[in-house]
Order: structure tokens, then sequence, then C-alpha cells
């Protein structure tokens, strides 16, 4: 029976995948998603079709009067896809739902704002404002859903422990290694890791993991420059290059001279067409 759901679930994956993204939903990575033009162009079909999967396989849970819409399922599905586009979506299989509130929460008797969490039953519950703030700003290393998210791949690897699920047996000495190295930097205060890292990610493994995660997508350079031994690890995980290709994208955006144009407004040229269907293609 569990390896019936299994192809099940791989045959609905591999059809959404293989399904053109609607247009409205790529109005909204480009509207709302900012590293979606970081993404190497050969790669985007991939990116997409992870994104209609997750997006349709997961359920969205709206709380406190949250409205889930398709912004809502295609934002939280891209933080997710970015995580695992050079891996796969089966790093994400223990996870089932996601808890969206319309503001940063609280637990009863407890006064600490909560932008977001990861449960061990397959549940992650995020703050809506936290996620568009973090997506929003993708170069203060601080990003709710990526943070959440890595929880979840760490968890596969068994438990919260900073550890996740890795491609060889060899590789978790050197990753533990270099791990505890700069989680023991930064809890104390070390001044290269601070550069680079949340001190956030100085509460325990768990945390450090999910931090590093953050800087790495969204501090690449920074990572890679300050704690290199960090960013080769990382790399070794999650795979791609974010320092060179948020670079190149850096570098794409300043030569376009058509980069505040969106694809459904008038083209600049006059033709009275749409962008995307004049200077655009």
């Amino acid at each position: 029976m569990l390896r019936a759901m299994c192809l099940l679930r791989a045959l609905r994956r591999r059809r959404w995948m293989k399904r053109p993204l609607p247009d409205a939903w790529r109005a909204i990575l480009e509207q709302h998603v900012p590293f979606y033009g970081w993404i190497p162009e050969a790669k985007r079909p991939r990116f997409e079709g992870m994104v209609q999967a997750f997006a349709h396989e997961k359920h969205f849970i709206p709380a406190a009067g949250m409205e889930i819409d398709d912004t809502v399922r295609v934002v939280i599905s891209a933080c997710a896809v970015r995580l695992v586009l050079h891996r796969d979506l089966s790093y994400f299989n223990r996870l089932t739902e996601i808890v969206v509130y319309p503001y940063d929460y609280r637990h009863k008797d407890d006064d600490r704002r909560i932008l977001g969490e990861a449960h061990h039953w397959g549940t992650v519950v995020l703050s809506w404002p936290a996620v568009i703030h973090g997506v929003g700003n993708p170069d203060d290393g601080h990003a709710t859903a990526a943070h959440e998210f890595a929880h979840v791949l760490d968890r596969a690897g068994g438990a919260f422990d900073g550890t996740p699920v890795l491609d060889r047996f060899a590789a978790y000495a050197p990753w533990a290694e270099v791990m505890s190295d700069h989680f023991e930097r930064l809890q104390r205060r070390g001044r290269k890791v601070r550069k680079v890292l949340r001190p956030y990610g100085a509460t325990n493994e768990a945390e450090f993991f999910a931090v590093a995660t953050e800087s790495y997508f969204e501090k690449p350079r920074q990572m890679q420059e300050e704690t290199p031994e960090l960013y080769q690890e990382m790399q070794r995980f999650y795979g791609g290059d974010p320092a060179v290709t948020k670079l190149d994208a850096d570098d794409r955006a300043a030569e376009d001279p058509w980069r505040d144009v969106g694809r459904n407004d008038p083209c600049p040229c006059g033709s009275g067409k749409k962008f995307k269907r004049c200077c655009g293609r």
C-alpha cells in the first residue's frame, strides 16, 4: 500500500511538472519573488514545474481569518522549491500542510511574537507578512519561509538537529566538523561569522542550519568570502552556486532597460501590445 501511494504521488508530481505555468502565476513570481529572476534560464522550467506540484500537493490552511489565494500559494511554494531545486520534492514528503496567519501570531500565555514554526508531524506555520517581508528583502539574510522549510529538510534526517539527509555516508563527518566549528564561532561572536549569520543561529544546531540556509541563498557572496568552508558544505547539500547566479542576475538587471516593465504591461515601444507579446518576447 505504501509503495503504491508513493508511486501515485510521483506520478502526480510528474504530471504537474510537465504543465506550463499559468501566466497569472508567472506574474505573481515576477511581482513578489525577486529570486525568481536569479534562477538560470535552463532551470526555469524545472522551478516552475516544481512550484506547481508543491502548490497543488500541499494543503494550505487559513488561520485567524487569513484568505488563501494564488499569491499565497505561489509565493510560499516558490520559497520551498528554491531550497530543493537542485534536489527533489521528495525532501518535503513529510510535509503535508502549511498553516498561514494574516499577522505575526502568539501562543496562549506567551507574549513572544512568532513569525513561523515547523512541527515534527509535518506542519509548517507561517506569518504571511513575515513571508512577504523576507522575500521582499532578498539581501538581509532573514527569510522566514526559507528558515522554516530548512527545518523541514532537517527533520527529514530524523530529528531537528541541524543535519539533513546527505548524499553519502562519508559526507556526514565533514558536515559535522564544519557546521560545529561555525556554530561555536557564532556562539563566541566571531567577527567573520557574524557578518554572515544572524545571532539567532547560535540558539542550537537546528537553528544554526536554518539561519545558515537563509544566508546561503540571500548573502551567498558574503558567506563565500567570510566563511568559505561553510559555503562549500551548504553548496554540497543544496547544489547550485548562488554566489554566481545572484551576481549574474544583478548584472543582467543593471543592463536591462525593461527591468521595471511587467509582462502584462503595455510595451514601452508604443506598439499598443502587451510587453510579453512585443519586445518582451
